[in-house]
């Protein structure tokens, strides 16, 4: 982790940067906003973007990395494109006043590994096409999947917090954080090891093997988070933190009223799942072949979050069953009107824009901006957060992407 003089005067810069942006008012404005949101207020719909196609977006090398070596060269990315973000995709996002030091866990896998084929339409894109090898075949291959051993690299953790720390002496401080919750997608997961089409037969076909793969996954799941809640390595998300598919986490409600400053639980926590893949199952194969079996671990946190491409529109009656579900994924699959009537104000809709406006041949913001219009007159009624992700081109045009930004603050801000 030797740094040389010339990156660590880049470090600096990029995050003296970032420490006059996080002293701003404006961040705990943003907060209050989210805050209320979150915890069922009245506040008009927040706006966040994350899942960028960031090698179509670099403008007077604003993204070029000038660091050599490959620790440096990871820092002063994130630092490039949070401070991309904040210039020309601000929305509603906030800033941390602190630089995060990661514990460093190990073990934390489930001893199967993808074997898969690749398909690219951009060498530079990290989107691409996959063709997975299906490993569990039989009934026998479900054993594929190991219960995980995690463990905390205390020296590892050390020698990071100590370098960062150092490095930003003067600048910002540096915390220790651990695991700021958990993508926790069963379905996700064994379609690559199972193969989408033969996992969509054997719903009818083999459902004993089926249920008993999803249970075995659950089981795997719990064995790692719990490890790490015992390692005392979670860290808590009601800050700015992604909470599942949507946006950031503050509420009142967390941490729970019993919880011990400096140890969080899973029940200081939010929590998240999805089925992507059910998108076109009925609620009734949804709730047998997922969610029934997700509620074991949906349960163990404070809060949780629903959902990500799939359209839930048509599910409200199962998703009902989660009974510390505060915030709904809906994407645009579903019909904004259906959801709005089945969400009311008793969960946070989190609407999801169709990205392919921003891939089209010609970009039309006027028809962007009627599409959000449309969408949020619908949930007005709502608490809405719209969430733009999964943009996987801008036709190396990022301005596209910048006056959406500026769109849909402007079409929230209008509603406030």
């Amino acid at each position: 982790m030797k740094v040389s003089a010339k990156e660590r005067a880049i470090l600096r810069e990029c995050a003296r940067q970032i420490a006059e942006i996080a002293a701003l008012p404006v961040q705990k404005e943003k907060a209050e906003l989210w805050r209320r949101l979150n915890d069922l207020e009245r506040v008009r719909p927040m706006v966040w973007l994350n899942e960028h196609p960031w090698h179509e977006l670099n403008v007077n090398d604003e993204l070029t990395l000038r660091c050599e070596s490959e620790w440096a060269r990871g820092l002063e990315q994130e630092f490039r494109q949070l401070l991309y973000n904040w210039n020309h995709l601000r929305v509603d996002m906030i800033v941390s006043d602190y630089l995060p030091s990661p514990l460093l866990l190990q073990g934390a896998d489930f001893g199967i590994s993808e074997e898969v084929d690749v398909v690219r339409t951009d060498s530079a894109s990290t989107v691409v096409s996959r063709h997975f090898h299906p490993q569990i075949v039989e009934p026998g291959d479900i054993e594929k999947i190991r219960m995980p051993k995690v463990t905390l690299d205390a020296a590892a953790t050390a020698l990071e917090f100590d370098t960062r720390s150092e490095l930003f002496d003067g600048i910002m401080p540096v915390r220790k954080v651990g695991l700021k919750g958990y993508w926790f997608t069963p379905w996700d997961n064994l379609i690559r090891f199972w193969g989408v089409e033969q996992a969509m037969m054997d719903l009818v076909l083999r459902p004993e093997m089926v249920n008993a793969a999803v249970s075995r996954w659950v089981d795997a799941s719990l064995s790692l988070i719990e490890q790490v809640e015992k390692l005392n390595a979670l860290a808590l998300n009601s800050d700015n933190t992604r909470v599942g598919s949507g946006g950031y986490g503050y509420t009142k409600s967390l941490p729970a009223a019993d919880a011990t400053p400096g140890r969080a639980r899973l029940r200081d926590l939010w929590g998240c799942s999805n089925a992507q893949i059910f998108s076109e199952v009925s609620p009734a194969m949804h709730w047998e072949f997922a969610l029934r079996h997700e509620m074991r671990w949906l349960e163990r946190w404070g809060l949780t979050y629903y959902g990500c491409c799939e359209p839930l529109d048509r599910k409200m009656d199962i998703l009902r069953r989660i009974p510390n579900l505060r915030k709904i994924s809906m994407s645009p699959k579903a019909d904004p009107a259906r959801a709005a009537e089945a969400l009311g104000r008793q969960y946070v809709f989190s609407m999801k824009p169709n990205p392919a406006i921003l891939a089209e041949d010609t970009w039309r913001p006027e028809r962007a901006r009627q599409e959000l219009e449309e969408a949020l007159g619908k949930a007005r009624h709502c608490n809405v957060e719209i969430i733009m992700k999964d943009v996987s081109t801008v036709r190396y045009e990022p301005q596209r992407l910048w006056e959406w930004a500026r769109m849909a603050v402007e079409v929230a801000q209008s509603l406030d």
